[in-house]
């Protein structure tokens, strides 16, 4: 008997060249879907695609700036027309540009606004139509446990955390019971997203609390666990951290 797990999808991966999409798509493709990674850094999507066919299993990549909706509308619509459909879409490109208000980092802020809230509208408004054409989908978003919870240096990116719950929520609510809508947040994952902060403050406060993290391939697994779910099952929310993150 097939189920969700065996059957095969075309899964979008966006912010693929590392982290929990780097996981998500090496899961992903063990598990027998076939794989489209997107990202900016095509060498380093090269080289993921190679490992994944090593491995036997289906990938392609995808240059992919989520912050242009014609690029995203682009791809999304290539992908469509090479095999027919498109099943998933794992919303994951993110940046993490941590400071406080009185640091006044504007163009970081603007930054995040653009990769995590208008990247992730870019993919909704790229996809939702394939969906509704071909009678279902899973749109998948890769929020933050800041999606929860404020701290200090953390204003700006948890709030465009918390747009991307609300709009994936909105989204759920919204669509017809054919399409599948899941928010996971992540707490502390080893990735590159604390490497970019600017901010000398943020960045100190960030070694203390990143101290307990885990692997990528923790949220890879709460991804893969929300595809597997029969159609009638629609997991909503996720919320994965490590066991010492209070």
């Amino acid at each position: 008997m097939t189920t969700e797990r065996t059957t095969p999808k075309i899964v979008l991966v966006t912010g693929a060249s590392s982290g929990i999409g780097e996981a998500t798509a090496l899961r992903l493709a063990g598990e027998g879907h076939h794989v489209v990674l997107g990202a900016r850094r095509t060498d380093r999507l090269d080289a993921l695609v190679a490992r994944i066919r090593a491995d036997g299993g289906s990938a392609s990549a995808e240059r992919l700036d989520v912050t242009d909706r014609d690029d995203v509308r682009t791809v999304v619509d290539r992908v469509v027309a090479e095999h027919g459909r498109i099943d998933v879409v794992v919303n994951n490109a993110g940046v993490m540009l941590l400071s406080r208000l009185d640091a006044g980092l504007v163009d970081e802020w603007d930054r995040m606004i653009d990769v995590n809230v208008r990247g992730l509208l870019h993919g909704v408004a790229a996809v939702l139509p394939h969906f509704r054409r071909q009678g279902g989908g899973h749109l998948v978003t890769v929020a933050s446990i800041g999606a929860h919870q404020v701290s200090p240096t953390s204003a700006v990116y948890s709030a465009t955390k918390y747009a991307a719950w609300a709009v994936t929520e909105g989204l759920r609510q919204e669509s017809d019971p054919s399409i599948r809508v899941t928010t996971i947040s992540p707490g502390v994952v080893e990735s590159e997203l604390a490497q970019h902060i600017s901010d000398p403050g943020a960045r100190d406060l960030m070694v203390t609390y990143r101290r307990n993290t885990i692997p990528a391939d923790a949220i890879a697994r709460a991804v893969s666990y929300a595809l597997a779910q029969p159609a009638d099952v629609d997991v909503n929310e996720i919320i994965v951290r490590p066991a010492a993150q209070r």
